[in-house]
């Protein structure tokens, strides 16, 4: 078993859907977790497709809630972003930016390339302090109720068989290449440092 506990990140990018999914996931199964999003504002489907309702990474999802709520009840419910704001007030009171956290994580899961993308980038930009490793590992999944609950799942077992290796660091690609079997899916995978 690692020394210490896991120290998880979630990464998706406005930290409302699949990020707090696989929060609220891994949280109940005990591991050390934190979510985030990646986009410079938290953008949420308009009344025209074209046309996000934009809110800062300040605001919290409680605020959001009653805004979409008094917008248009019906149309927020049904497409269930009134129920994800609720389930994401039960996590934390708001939403996060990654570029903004200077935690040291053990594994930052991404939920999409282009999420991947922007951590590398990130992480790769900011000095070295402790040259402690984070394996950065994309989950591929769409921004749907469903898929964002499969990919949860898929990270929380990550985590599990990450969690009960003897040596974290030389288990990764074997516990990736296993997932990668047994899912069908690929992953994406590098290491930064801190």
């Amino acid at each position: 078993m690692p020394s210490s506990p896991l120290r998880v990140a979630v990464v998706c990018m406005s930290n409302l859907n699949r990020s707090m999914e696989a929060h609220g996931i891994l949280r109940r199964k005990g591991f050390n977790v934190r979510s985030f999003g990646a986009a410079s504002q938290v953008r949420l489907p308009g009344q025209a497709g074209n046309r996000p309702v934009i809110y800062d990474f300040s605001v919290t999802y409680g605020q959001m809630r009653k805004d979409l709520y008094r917008r248009d009840r019906e149309r927020y419910s049904s497409n269930g972003i009134l129920h994800i704001l609720g389930r994401n007030e039960k996590i934390k009171a708001r939403p996060e930016r990654f570029q903004e956290c200077r935690d040291a994580f053990d594994v930052i899961f991404t939920c999409e390339e282009r999420v991947y993308d922007r951590v590398v980038e990130d992480l790769c930009a900011r000095e070295q302090e402790t040259c402690q490793p984070v394996h950065v590992i994309n989950v591929d999944m769409k921004d749907t109720l469903e898929d964002a609950t499969l990919g949860a799942l898929i990270i929380c077992e990550l985590c599990q068989r990450l969690q009960q290796a003897d040596d974290v660091e030389g288990s990764v690609a074997e516990v990736l290449l296993s997932a990668e079997e047994k899912t069908g899916r690929s992953f994406l995978h590098t290491i930064c440092f801190y």
